[in-house]
């Protein structure tokens, strides 16, 4: 019996813990000054702190955006989720060449990088067991799959 007391006792410890979205650390100065600087006009700010780095899901001009800084404020990327009818041409002609044309797209992402690159992600699905990121320049050259968790 006292197993079973254990064992609940961490269940929900488990489930209180998965729930909770509080920060690990306070959000630097630095970091959210810079997130002010490049994106003032935000609303809906939400930092999630990622140990290495700070997340920030914000609205600006009625979209949802991620933006990723360093510890020291230097901004990383920024995405948000677009709807795949806003594929440039390229991109989808991108995927339909690649060997992946067959899976069923789930879900696609515009990203913009530090180095001032564009880049589109795709999860892509082709069975429950089978689904990956594929990631393509703005001219629909596939960059590189990932295999999603």
């Amino acid at each position: 019996m006292k197993w079973i007391s254990r064992f609940s006792t961490v269940i929900f410890l488990l489930a209180v813990f998965n729930t909770t979205h509080a920060q690990i650390r306070k959000v630097p100065a630095e970091v959210t000054e810079a997130f002010k600087s490049k994106y003032p006009d935000t609303k809906n700010v939400e930092w999630r702190d990622k140990l290495t780095s700070f997340a920030v899901n914000f609205e600006m001009e009625n979209e949802k955006y991620e933006a990723k800084f360093d510890n020291k404020g230097e901004w990383q990327q920024t995405e948000k989720e677009i709807n795949e009818s806003a594929l440039p041409a390229d991109v989808k002609d991108g995927y339909d060449k690649s060997r992946f044309t067959a899976w069923e797209i789930k879900s696609v992402a515009w990203i913009e990088n530090k180095d001032s690159n564009i880049q589109y992600r795709l999860l892509v699905k082709k069975n429950d067991l089978e689904k990956k990121y594929l990631f393509f320049d703005k001219d629909g050259k596939l960059l590189r799959n990932a295999i999603t968790m």
